[in-house]
């Protein structure tokens, strides 16, 4: 498992530098929790920053379909986890939205985001939209072969990037107020990658990239959330608006009412 092991501490310590860049962003320009979106509201401008780390993660992914020595890593990787046999259970298919949940339960509970109820109901409906309408496609179009050989829709996984889109909206949306609290939500993240792989549904450039478009996914609804917002209340201040994801018989979806 060392190729494993290795990789996977590569991938925390740059999410450790990536997040060290951003406490210290924060700590320059903190505003309060529950701020309206505006000017004094950071949390939805857009920043080249916050790119370096899903481009990185999509970049080694890609370059992995190409490259014969990249590639070695995936098979040394599989060969290893193989060698341990270890048991196939299925919870990837639900931590991958354990993260957002979360969020959901914790405001229930009276710890506040940085967001209304609406407000990120939007964001993260947003956020699942935009990795489906990555991650679909692109498996369609590289069609590469599962591990298991079950089909060619391998790259990039999909479970991974939900749960790393995931991960990231319960960060932005408790880093500010709780940053130990904001990044919980990556340890079902991480969870959800390495079973995806233990799983035998998975390369590791797979897991990789699928963090990458996750990571990416939800900083793109947070950069659009404005825009989306006034999309939607266009015709009348006192419309209401709730955007929620669902699953249910193995089927993502996105589900939106509105009242006028």
């Amino acid at each position: 498992m060392k190729h494993l092991l290795l990789s996977l501490l590569l991938i925390l310590m740059s999410f450790q530098a990536y997040k060290a860049q951003e406490i210290s962003e924060i700590n320059k320009t903190k505003d309060s929790i529950a701020t309206p979106i505006g000017s004094s509201d950071k949390s939805h401008k857009f920043s080249y920053k916050k790119l370096i780390i899903p481009a990185v993660f999509i970049s080694y992914g890609a370059a992995t379909l190409k490259i014969d020595g990249l590639k070695k890593l995936n098979f040394s990787t599989r060969n290893e986890i193989n060698e341990h046999q270890p048991d196939h259970i299925r919870l990837d298919n639900y931590t991958q939205f354990a993260p957002g949940a979360l969020v959901y339960g914790l405001n229930a509970f009276g710890i506040k985001g940085k967001h209304n109820i609406q407000e990120r109901s939007i964001i993260y409906g947003t956020s699942l939209l935009i990795t489906s309408a990555i991650t679909l496609p692109l498996k369609h179009l590289t069609k590469e072969e599962r591990p298991d050989g079950s089909n060619n829709l391998s790259f990039p996984s999909g479970h991974t990037a939900f749960a790393f889109a995931s991960a990231q909206f319960m960060y932005r949306e408790y880093s500010e107020s709780n940053f130990l609290l904001g990044i919980s939500g990556y340890s079902f993240a991480v969870f959800t990658g390495v079973y995806r792989m233990l799983n035998d549904r998975h390369w590791f450039s797979d897991v990789v990239a699928g963090a990458g478009f996750g990571i990416l996914s939800t900083e793109i609804s947070y950069w659009i959330y404005p825009g989306i917002n006034r999309l939607l209340s266009a015709k009348g201040g006192h419309s209401q608006v709730m955007v929620m994801p669902f699953y249910q018989n193995k089927n993502l979806g996105i589900g939106l009412v509105k009242n006028f």
